[in-house]
C-alpha cells in the first residue's frame, strides 16, 4: 500500500528505493510530527491548516517540557526556547517551513500515484543542536536555520466507510503515554513492545492505566456510544439527549478527556464540534469497560482513517496478565458490535467528511 514513497529532507528528495517506510523513519528521528492525507482524488489536503497549527503546538510543548524529545540529545546548553518567540511568529514560521517543503515533494509524488489512490503526508520538525550552538540573535531566519524539516509522502488507500469488513478489531494491551498532549516521534518506538500482546486480527491497540477506563488507541482516539437509563440525566454531557427513533433509549458519546493523558487529535476535535452542532450529547469521560453492556457503538478517529467503526473489542480478563510475554498467555474478554457502523457513528462520519471538504486545502495551491 505504501511502496511508492518519497522523502523531502532539508531540500533533498529521496525516492522509493532510498525512502524508508514512514514508521521506520519516525523511529529513527526525534521531533514533533503530524500526519494527514489527501482526499477527493488528491485534490485537497485534509484539514491542512489544523495540522500545521497542531505541529507548531506539539513542537512548542516539547521545547518547553522535554527538549530531548525535540533534539534527540540531552543538553543543558543552547536549547531553543519557544518562549523566546511569540506564538504567532512561531506558528507562521512553522507553516512556512512545512508548506515550502511539501510543495517540493508533492508534485513528484502525484506523478507516481494511480487512479483511486490518495497520498499520506507526514511532516516532522526537530532541532539541530549543532546549528543552534551558533545562534546569537533569535530572529526568524536564524531560528529556521536551526530546525530540520522532513516531509514523508506515500500512497494510501482509504478504507470505504460503512462496510463491515472495514471495521476495526481492537485490543487493550498497555498503559497510556506520557506527554500525550504532543505528537512526537519517540512514541513510535515506545509503543513497539506492545506488539507482542497484539492478538491475531487486531488492527489497533488500546491504552488504559487501570484496565477499565480506556484512554485512546496507540494511533487513534477512541469513542463509544453509550446507552443511558431514561431516568438518569448527566449534567456533564454537552448537548441534548439523542433519542433513538426505534426505542425510548437515550444515548451519549463518550471519550477520555485530554487531561487524562490522551492526544488532542484533530478528528477528535471535529467529533466534539459535530456533536455540539447536531445536538448529540458528548461527555468527556474515559469509557469504562465494566459498563460495556451499555455500549451500543464504538469508533476510532485519526486523520488517515478519519472515522472507523469498531467491530470487536478485546480486554484482558486480568490486568496483571499484560506482564505476559505474548498474547497467547493472556485470557481475553470480548465485546462484539452489530454489523457495520451504528446510526450515531454514521451521522458523525458524514458530518466530519462534510467539514473536511469545507476546510480542505487545495493541492493546486502547493504544486
Amino acid at each position: 500500500m505504501m511502496s511508492c514513497r518519497f522523502l523531502f529532507t532539508n531540500g533533498v528528495v529521496s525516492y522509493s528505493s532510498d525512502a524508508p517506510p514512514v514508521s521506520t523513519f519516525l523511529e529513527t528521528h526525534p521531533g514533533a510530527y503530524t500526519t494527514t492525507r489527501t482526499h477527493s482524488n488528491c485534490s485537497s489536503l485534509l484539514l491542512w491548516e489544523r495540522h500545521l497549527h497542531r505541529l507548531a503546538d506539539s513542537a512548542k510543548i516539547l521545547l518547553d517540557s522535554n527538549p530531548e524529545l525535540f533534539f534527540g540529545f540531552k543538553s543543558s546548553r543552547f536549547l531553543l526556547s519557544a518562549d523566546a518567540i511569540r506564538l504567532s511568529r512561531w506558528k507562521k514560521m512553522i507553516k512556512c517551513l512545512i508548506s515550502n517543503s511539501t510543495s517540493k515533494v508533492l508534485p513528484i509524488a502525484l506523478k507516481g500515484r494511480k487512479a483511486g489512490e490518495e497520498l499520506a503526508i507526514t511532516a516532522v520538525l526537530c532541532g539541530d543542536l549543532e546549528k543552534i550552538s551558533g545562534i546569537v540573535n533569535l530572529d526568524d531566519e536564524n531560528i529556521s536555520k536551526a530546525l530540520d524539516v522532513y516531509v514523508h509522502v506515500g500512497v494510501y488507500l482509504p478504507p470505504v466507510f460503512g462496510i463491515r469488513e472495514n471495521g476495526a478489531n481492537v485490543a487493550l494491551v498497555g498503559r497510556g503515554r506520557s506527554i500525550a498532549c504532543a505528537k512526537y516521534t519517540k512514541w513510535v518506538r515506545l509503543r513497539k513492545p506492545l506488539e507482542k500482546l497484539r492478538p491475531p486480527l487486531a488492527t489497533e491497540l488500546l491504552l488504559s492505566n487501570d484496565g477499565d477506563r480506556i484512554l485512546e488507541g496507540s494511533v487513534t482516539n477512541f469513542f463509544v456510544v453509550c446507552r443511558m437509563d431514561s431516568n438518569v440525566h448527566s449534567n456533564e454531557a454537552k448537548g441534548t439527549y439523542l433519542l433513538d427513533y426505534r426505542s425510548t433509549c437515550r444515548y451519549e458519546v463518550q471519550t477520555a478527556p485530554v487531561k487524562d493523558g490522551v492526544l488532542p487529535g484533530i478528528i477528535r476535535q471535529l467529533v466534539t464540534e459535530v456533536c455540539s452542532s447536531k445536538g448529540i450529547p458528548l461527555r468527556e469521560v474515559a469509557p469504562s469497560w465494566s459498563k460495556r453492556d451499555f455500549w451500543e457503538e464504538a469508533f476510532l478517529t485519526n486523520s488517515l482513517r478519519v472515522v472507523q467503526h469498531v467491530e470487536t473489542i478485546r480486554v484482558p480478563t486480568s490486568w496483571e496478565s499484560l506482564e505476559s510475554k505474548t498474547w497467547k498467555d493472556v485470557t481475553w474478554d470480548e465485546k462484539q458490535f452489530e454489523e457495520g457502523p451504528g446510526m450515531i457513528t454514521a451521522i458523525i462520519q458524514k458530518e466530519i467528511m462534510s467539514k473536511a471538504g469545507l476546510e480542505g486545502f487545495p493541492v493546486s495551491d502547493l504544486v
